[in-house]
């Protein structure tokens, strides 16, 4: 049985001092955004902004739990790219076809990420870069190297343009049903404990019998789903299945998910964090896009790469010295 003082990390997530400052630049942000450019809080930006954002979080949020155990998945992006393909081609038959049809190609690129890791004992970046490059050349084999359009004359493309009850984009509320789910399974439930125990220690969970290799899996497939259904809002948003998107992707929701307070060595992880962190970024971007728009600077869209390593390489910078100095005292 688990004792709740020695797992109970997430009382420590809840008082971290990098979450909670990733809360607070966010709201930051928000406040200079509205006082120093026209439109910025216009339900227009809004509206663009979490639409757009929306895969990012989806695929921050399956990133979120598989470093959690200690491990990587470098294929969400391909993965998404592939999964963008798949709806664009199941778009005449409407969502009810293309939604568990994207979500399901993805799940099954987690599926072969589990296999790797889990029954061939492929370490994590290695397993997922070999589905990385391979989801990456399914896409262009699939599309001809071209993007694929939707069927405009269906209901598919309702789900990236449309709002919900006229509203809320349906993009952010289904993105936000999905992470209060993973939130309650994090936060409530065995699997979110052994989750956690996992990217503690590995072999301790292992000895304690918890179910190790299940909950790998889980996170996984989780991890493909949720790249599926980015590739989903992808191809619905933007009116074409597009195999050459993605690149970098896994790099965003790395960043979002550390940047939100998540250790790169498991053990430690928060969902609404890692939703903050994603926000953060994107709030980054779309801030720089006003000042574009103002003359003010002139940076081109490579500089957003330039920017997520930034964000990355401070904040595990910033990880690694309080690693240490809690090492140090104990």
């Amino acid at each position: 049985m688990l004792d709740d003082n020695t797992f109970d990390l997430r009382k420590y997530i809840r008082g971290n001092t990098q979450t909670t400052a990733v809360w607070l630049v966010l709201v930051l942000l928000i406040v200079f955004g509205v006082m120093r450019y026209d439109n910025f809080g216009g339900a227009y930006n809004i509206a663009s902004f979490l639409n757009y954002n929306a895969m990012f979080i989806a695929i921050s949020l399956g990133m979120c739990f598989v470093i959690m155990t200690g491990g990587i998945d470098l294929s969400v992006g391909s993965v998404a790219a592939f999964t963008s393909v798949i709806a664009a081609y199941l778009s005449p038959y409407g969502l009810a076809v293309a939604i568990p049809g994207a979500i399901a190609a993805g799940v099954a690129f987690g599926a072969l990420n589990a296999f790797f890791i889990i029954a061939m004992r492929i370490p994590p970046f290695i397993a997922t870069l070999a589905t990385m490059l391979g989801a990456k050349g399914g896409a262009l084999v699939i599309s001809g190297a071209e993007t694929i359009g939707v069927d405009w004359g269906s209901n598919f493309t309702k789900l990236g343009m449309e709002k919900a009850f006229g509203t809320v984009p349906w993009t952010i509320l289904i993105v936000a049903l999905l992470a209060v789910a993973l939130w309650i399974v994090l936060e409530k439930t065995s699997l979110g404990r052994t989750v956690l125990a996992i990217g503690g220690s590995e072999d301790a969970s292992t000895l304690m019998g918890l179910k190790v290799n299940r909950a790998k899996a889980i996170v996984y497939l989780l991890s493909g789903g949720c790249a599926g259904l980015a590739g989903l809002f992808l191809a619905s948003g933007f009116g074409a299945g597009q195999p050459l998107e993605g690149i970098g992707w896994e790099l965003s929701a790395i960043a979002a998910v550390v940047v939100g307070g998540t250790l790169l060595t498991g053990g430690l992880g928060s969902v609404p964090a890692t939703i903050a962190g994603a926000l953060l970024l994107g709030l980054v971007f779309n801030i720089l896009n006003f000042e574009n728009g103002r003359g003010t600077i002139s940076l081109s869209a490579y500089w957003q790469m330039v920017i997520r390593g930034g964000f990355l390489f401070v904040v595990i910078l910033f990880q690694t010295r309080i690693t240490a100095e809690k090492s140090n005292a104990s």
